[in-house]
């Protein structure tokens, strides 16, 4: 046993290497300066000891080892301290694949959208088929009431990060995990912190390609032009295909419009339909994401598909947080304008002429450059008002975006403002979206408590 300091262990990914670690028997102690649920409850649940700040005192001086989360860099009171004290350190996509990943099959799940919720649904499949997968999510999985655990099986399946891995290892966490099957879901420009264009997201993407042997199996979305490209690079394992399109290997028939319900073709033969809670195409599409990576190691697809119905998700994946005067509230993760837009239309097909009204904090790297500005009002068209946090730091001009909005907008410089908003626009009937990829000061529990009350 190891004693092991995480430092960024409150995030997504750092917080499921922590459950990880802790079921292999280390003792595990981390810091952060930002911490929320859920993977603060989840730490809290583990009994893994959490300090605030990245400070070096924090940093016990008994950790045999110290994973550095990417959020850190040069500079940092804490990473300096551990270089200058000679510690050793490594960072968590490194650590997970020497500690967790081998004599593992690997099943990594990549693209610009729809990681989470594509991991999980492969991991549930997994799992009612029998093969007591281990994973790593980011984000807390309903089902399994965590975001990461070893498994009994063979398989293990990671969300692959196309986020570069660490202040000293600047590629992407995904090239570690040496899968021998992979998804490639999408690929669009994000993250303009550390990539300048797409070109650049590309040519990671093609990195993960080339470590997938021979005998794996790529699963490709086949609507999409950028990985066509990446493809074209080069590419050493079978390709399957998935989208709407009849003629690729894997096709979804929309049963119903809004994606609740979708029959699975497998080379033009209907395999299955599955009914199940989620909504939208791109659900849809990360559903039939899923069954073909278990298919390509051997589960039937139409045994397992009908599990699929009680499929429960994510946390902060359009995650009902409660009801109250008739209004239904949603805390989503989303901060990507296609996933917003996607995650938009589906509930429109599913609520039909209800109002729809949005929170909206533009608080990734990418949203707070501006490099989505233009996008933004376009993908907020499913929605009848929206709110955006305006907060005094955002580095760019919001108003341009509220004018371009389609419905009702105004822009709030906090999160009261934002929630004095909210209760003077909504009423019986409507549907509250809180979209964020942070913790939106618990505005969106403020709010139910809020009307509640009311």
């Amino acid at each position: 046993m190891r004693k092991i300091h995480i430092l960024g262990i409150a995030g997504t990914f750092m917080g499921g290497v922590a459950a990880l670690a802790r079921e292999l028997g280390h003792q595990v102690e981390g810091s952060d300066q930002a911490v929320y649920p859920p993977m603060s409850t989840q730490l809290e649940r583990l009994g893994i000891a959490l300090s605030q700040g990245y400070l070096a005192d924090n940093i016990g001086r008994d950790c045999d080892d110290i994973v550095i989360g990417n959020a850190l860099s040069r500079g940092n009171a804490a990473v300096e301290a551990v270089l200058d004290q000679g510690r050793r350190y490594t960072s968590g996509a490194q650590w997970l694949a020497e500690n967790v990943l081998p004599g593992r099959d690997t099943l990594a799940v990549a693209g610009t959208h729809g990681k989470t919720t594509t991991t999980t649904i492969l991991a549930y499949l997994l799992q009612a088929a029998g093969r007591a997968p281990g994973f790593l999510i980011g984000g807390v999985a309903e089902d399994f009431g965590v975001s990461a655990r070893i498994g009994q099986g063979r398989a293990f399946v990671v969300e692959a990060d196309e986020y570069d891995t660490a202040f000293f290892d600047k590629r992407s966490k995904f090239v570690h995990y040496r899968p021998r099957v992979a998804i490639l879901n999408n690929l669009e420009y994000d993250h303009a912190d550390i990539f300048p264009d797409v070109a650049a997201i590309q040519r990671q993407f093609h990195h993960l390609v080339r470590t997938l042997p021979g005998t794996g199996r790529l699963i490709v979305n086949g609507e999409d032009a950028r990985l066509a490209e990446v493809l074209a690079m080069g590419c050493w394992t079978p390709v399957e295909r998935f989208g709407f399109d009849p003629a690729l290997e894997w096709s979804a028939r929309l049963v119903e419009q809004d994606g609740s319900a979708f029959a699975v073709r497998h080379r033009g033969v209907e395999m299955a339909t599955v009914a199940w809670p989620l909504l939208g195409r791109h659900n849809v599409l990360n559903g039939l994401a899923a069954l073909a990576a278990a298919h390509a190691v051997g589960v039937d697809v139409a045994a397992v598909a009908p599990a699929l119905a009680r499929f429960q998700s994510v946390k902060r994946r359009m995650e009902v947080i409660g009801s109250a005067r008739g209004v239904t509230l949603y805390d989503d993760f989303a901060h990507h304008p296609t996933a917003i837009r996607t995650t938009l239309e589906g509930l429109r097909a599913r609520v039909g002429d209800a109002r729809i009204v949005v929170a909206m904090e533009p608080r990734s790297n990418s949203m707070r450059s501006g490099a989505h500005a233009g996008a933004l009002a376009p993908s907020l068209d499913a929605a009848d008002a929206v709110v955006f946090l305006a907060r005094p730091e955002l580095p760019w001009n919001a108003a341009p975006v509220i004018a371009a909005v389609r419905g009702e907008a105004q822009a709030v410089a906090d999160s009261g403002a934002l929630l004095a908003c909210l209760e003077r626009w909504v009423g019986a009937g409507d549907h509250v979206v809180f979209m964020s990829n942070g913790g939106f000061d618990n505005a969106p529990r403020r709010l139910l408590v809020a009307l509640q009350a009311d």
